[in-house]
């Protein structure tokens, strides 16, 4: 099910993913997802692999960026693409805020 055309954030829920990671579900259709996920300082989003397509934009805080082999230091307003079944994940260096984007939808997200 594809979500409405515009997402009112203030009334969509937040999902605990791991401790001090949650993520919300902004919209989607079957082929595109946009995911707005909150770390505390910390926090971590374990190294993971899968077959959807990643883009995601650092909007807030300072995050270590592990991409397959290579690892970064990443600030508001710089972005990394994850390719299908890459292994990836992120330490949130401070508190921030990642805005995912995945094709196709992650379909367990709307469980």
């Amino acid at each position: 099910m594809d979500s409405p055309p515009f997402a009112d954030a203030s009334a969509l829920p937040w999902q605990p993913v791991a401790p001090g990671v949650e993520r919300q579900v902004l919209a989607h259709d079957d082929g595109l997802m946009l995911v707005r996920v909150r770390f505390e300082a910390g926090a971590v989003g374990t190294v993971h692999p899968h077959p959807h397509r990643q883009v995601s934009y650092v909007e807030t805080g300072v995050f270590e960026v592990e991409v397959g082999d290579e690892r970064r230091v990443l600030r508001a307003g710089d972005g990394f693409v994850v390719a299908p079944d890459v292994l990836h994940g992120v330490v949130a260096h401070e508190a921030g805020v990642l805005l995912d984007v995945f094709s196709p939808a992650r379909e367990e997200f709307l469980d």
